[in-house]
């Protein structure tokens, strides 16, 4: 990725999808967990991913899917790439892969410089690796949930596989995580909502303008 790319995720509506567009994403996520607030059916997917130009990536988010699930998704022919956000293994990942011939993105969970050395064991089994806050034991959502971790553990890493920058991001510190990580991909999802699962036509606008800035 030449530029700085942008993805906002747990989109649901056709005014924060075109929200998203007008402020530049380069990347729309769309949310396939149940227990989600995020949460869309494939078919209220298929509807949006609809107003997508071809230009901008559509990111299915889930987590330990079903190969049913992957195959209803994969047939609708409107998504560009899959994220595993669950506890998926580095041969689970490349499985996918080339089942249902998408690229795989797989959500790291980080609290120590280990996760994310640990994290190569996917170089080759997955495309794309999104770098995300370790959620609390116990807690019942993997990711999007506003927790950041310590970003100067990805200070000069070196990395084979392209990856980005999630957990706890928004409108105020986006600029600053840019920097200290030079991160070449920015995720969002709480951080542009006005209640969980409720995204902002505003916040969007803004935390575009704030990431591009």
């Amino acid at each position: 990725m030449s530029r700085l790319a942008i993805k906002i995720c747990g989109l649901s509506t056709p005014e924060t999808v075109g929200a998203s567009i007008r402020g530049g994403a380069t990347h729309l996520g769309f949310n396939f967990f149940p227990k989600s607030p995020r949460y869309v059916e494939v078919d209220q997917m298929r509807a949006l991913a609809a107003l997508v130009p071809s230009q901008i990536e559509r990111v299915a988010i889930l987590v330990d899917p079903s190969d049913e699930i992957l195959t209803d998704l994969a047939a609708t022919g409107a998504l560009s790439a899959l994220q595993l956000h669950g506890k998926e293994s580095p041969e689970r990942a490349a499985a996918i892969r080339q089942r249902f011939n998408l690229p795989v993105w797989k959500a790291i969970s980080v609290k120590t410089r280990a996760d994310i050395d640990a994290a190569m064991a996917y170089a080759g089994a997955a495309d794309f690796l999104l770098f995300d806050a370790k959620t609390p034991d116990g807690a019942a959502l993997p990711g999007g949930m506003g927790l950041r971790f310590d970003w100067r553990l990805l200070r000069g890493v070196s990395l084979s596989v392209p990856w980005g920058l999630s957990g706890g991001l928004g409108i105020d510190n986006v600029a600053e995580a840019i920097r200290i990580t030079d991160a070449p991909l920015v995720d969002v999802s709480s951080g542009v909502e006005s209640a969980p699962g409720i995204k902002s036509v505003d916040k969007i606008m803004a935390f575009c303008n704030a990431a591009s800035s």
